[in-house]
């Protein structure tokens, strides 16, 4: 039971005792909760043994707020890869914080965490209504972006320095993290300064939240380069297209877009391991029976059948083996091999992918997540995040958020959809 039993727990400055000014909209009691089990058994389980079922703080607006919003100073930093959505967010947590607290002092720290330390030379961006106006429309961050860790102290140093309160971080498990520590040293020295971390991770990893804003735009946007290289397998002797999409660790994008798109064949993803030589001879049977074939694979696949690269990036992430042109060249071989003509088209959208504006959809999701931040902020929460569980809005401690990396379950309902699809064999 242990197991399914997280530390959902969140951490709070102080008490609130300062009426909220936001007004026509229905206040949420901190007793107010969202079960984290759906299942009436395992429910029962903790009932039988005198324990209360996990459940998750819910979010949204309280009636009384920790901080004066008058005297309030706020921050924003966007930190790692960019991804569809980060201006929305950005523009959500100002509009809230001016429209519905009359918070006026927002700063934009700029390229990441370097923006906290003054070495840089990185100058805040004063965030005004009218200097968010419309960045919704682009992709990117207004504020751009950086990847590795800085110095904790130095980086509480400055928001000590500035009088901040509340600090909103935008993004993955490393920027995540960083908050965390930021958080700790705010605690260690006493300091009134609450933080909350959005989580931003295209891949869709973050656990104990179904879902992180981008992911669905990374989806549809998937469409493009699939049907592209459907059109040009079915217009070749022996076509092949290949496909590399994102996901590092984890093959939501790729088992998504393989649902969304019925013409894909294989889907290869880091959950399910492979064999270069089962692959190769399902692919082949396929070229011959049908002759074409669409496969699509997550950049974190088959890492295993590549050399070791050794090399970490700024954020200390080992840097995978290209996957795409590892089977890109091996695909070639085989059949040159066999001297069976074969015609393959590979591309690798990644880039294009990741610097869309968000969809519709994508949009309003950032919109509700940057309020909810600026929601839990306002009464001194900190070390949290905000997410959605069982369709509402929660908070959700960094730490249970990092404790593990969210991932597609092999013998899960996504999984055996995905080869429902496809048709490919449950091993290769």
């Amino acid at each position: 039971m242990e197991k399914d039993n997280p530390d959902f727990t969140i951490s709070g400055l102080g008490d609130c005792s300062i009426p909220s000014p936001v007004t026509d909209v229905p206040f949420i009691g901190d007793d107010e909760h969202v079960l984290y089990q759906s299942d009436l058994k395992k429910i029962r389980d903790f009932l039988d043994a005198g324990k209360e079922p996990p459940r998750m703080e819910l979010a949204g607006p309280r009636a009384k707020i920790f901080f004066e919003p008058s005297e309030l100073r706020c921050g924003i930093v966007t930190c790692g890869g960019i991804c569809p959505g980060i201006n929305d967010v950005i523009r959500s947590v100002v509009l809230c914080l001016r429209y519905h607290y009359g918070v006026e002092r927002v700063f934009g720290f700029r390229f990441g965490f370097e923006g906290l330390v003054p070495r840089y030379g990185h100058e805040p961006l004063a965030l005004t209504p009218d200097s968010v106006k419309g960045i919704h429309q682009i992709g990117g961050s207004i504020l751009a972006s950086s990847r590795g860790s800085q110095d904790v102290g130095e980086m509480v140093d400055t928001l000590d320095r500035m009088k901040i309160g509340i600090l909103i971080t935008i993004g993955g498990d490393g920027t995540l993290r960083g908050a965390c520590a930021i958080a700790d040293e705010v605690k260690r020295r006493g300091l009134r300064i609450a933080v909350i971390g959005i989580p931003k991770t295209i891949d869709n990893d973050i656990s104990y939240v179904y879902e992180t804003f981008g992911f669905e735009t990374a989806v549809t946007e998937t469409r493009t380069s699939l049907y592209s290289a459907h059109v040009e397998a079915t217009g070749a002797r022996n076509g092949v297209g290949l496909v590399k999409l994102m996901g590092r660790h984890s093959g939501f994008i790729a088992a998504y877009a393989t649902l969304a798109n019925s013409e894909v064949n294989f889907c290869l993803i880091p959950e399910v391991p492979f064999t270069l030589a089962g692959f190769l001879e399902v692919l082949e049977e396929r070229i011959s029976r049908k002759g074409h074939a669409l496969v699509v694979v997550a950049e974190g696949a088959g890492q295993e059948l590549m050399e070791e690269t050794h090399a970490r990036d700024a954020s200390g992430n080992v840097r995978l083996g290209d996957v795409g042109i590892f089977l890109r060249d091996r695909i070639r071989e085989h059949f040159r091999e066999r001297g069976t003509e074969m015609n393959l088209k590979y591309i690798d959208p990644s880039y294009t992918i990741r610097s869309m504006p968000a969809s519709a959809r994508d949009s309003a999701f950032c919109l509700l997540l940057g309020q909810y931040a600026v929601h839990a902020g306002m009464t001194g929460r900190t070390g949290m995040i905000v997410g959605v569980w069982r369709g509402e809005f929660i908070h959700l401690p960094i730490l249970t958020a990092v404790s593990r990396r969210k991932q597609v379950r092999p013998g899960g309902w996504l999984w055996a959809a995905v080869l429902s699809s496809t048709g490919q064999p449950a091993k290769m």
